[in-house]
């Protein structure tokens, strides 16, 4: 069951959304790090959560029981500096992150995974928590949600699914991008004719009709490993 609460902040005079799932999360999981000890089936389930996050181009900060950041990917390092943040060292990046959501109050229960969503910068972002045990030993998973962030799906898995040549492959993923059709003709130096032709290869392999099929298509396939 999930239940979406609004608030009002009467200090910063708006609101913000606090969403709430109350469903026990299946296997997921985390990597041993020097203040958290977890068993294997923990350690996995912190793993698999992070490696997902990464794949959809979103940030990750993992939260020890002092709310302190005691692992983060590259993504989070960018969207952080993206608002104005140093973040280099983990010190860095735990001021960032309170910075970050210093107008719309956020409690990072032990356990949970919460989406911080961020629109561009100086905007109030929207913070969702997904509350189970997920993250052993008091930590704790913040992601990063920022639009310029962008998501890529695996090439081999692209390649095993639709049984798609090297050069679809790479036109899908241009695509997924957001590149037009002709530009990538132009930065390939191939003719119109032949990028129509692998578009239209594509379509008929992944069974879309529509560039923007396609790409929604790719967007979902991209938390593939």
């Amino acid at each position: 069951m999930t239940l979406i609460e609004r608030r009002n902040d009467a200090v910063a005079g708006s609101q913000y959304i606090v969403l709430k799932d109350t469903r026990r999360p299946g296997s997921t999981h985390f990597p041993r790090r020097p203040d958290a000890r977890p068993g294997g089936a923990q350690r996995r389930s912190l793993e698999s959560i992070t490696g997902m996050l990464e794949r959809i181009g979103c940030g990750y900060l993992v939260l020890n029981r002092e709310k302190k950041v005691v692992e983060w990917n590259a993504a989070a390092q960018d969207t952080l500096e993206r608002q104005g943040e140093a973040a280099d060292t983990a010190c860095e990046l735990s001021a960032g992150l309170r910075r970050l959501i210093a107008n719309a109050p956020a409690h990072f229960q032990p356990g949970s995974l919460s989406w911080v969503v961020i629109r561009s910068r100086g905007d109030r972002p929207v913070i969702l928590n997904e509350v189970g045990v997920i993250a052993p030993d008091g930590t704790s998973i913040v992601a990063l949600l920022d639009r310029e962030n962008t998501s890529t799906a695996n090439p081999q898995t692209l390649q095993r699914m639709f049984g798609l040549t090297s050069a679809e492959t790479q036109l899908a993923l241009r695509l997924a991008h957001g590149d037009a059709p002709l530009d990538i003709a132009r930065s390939w130096h191939l003719s119109r004719t032949t990028i129509r032709s692998q578009l239209a290869s594509l379509f008929a392999k992944t069974e879309t009709k529509r560039q923007a099929e396609l790409v929604a298509l790719l967007g979902r396939i991209s938390v593939l490993p």
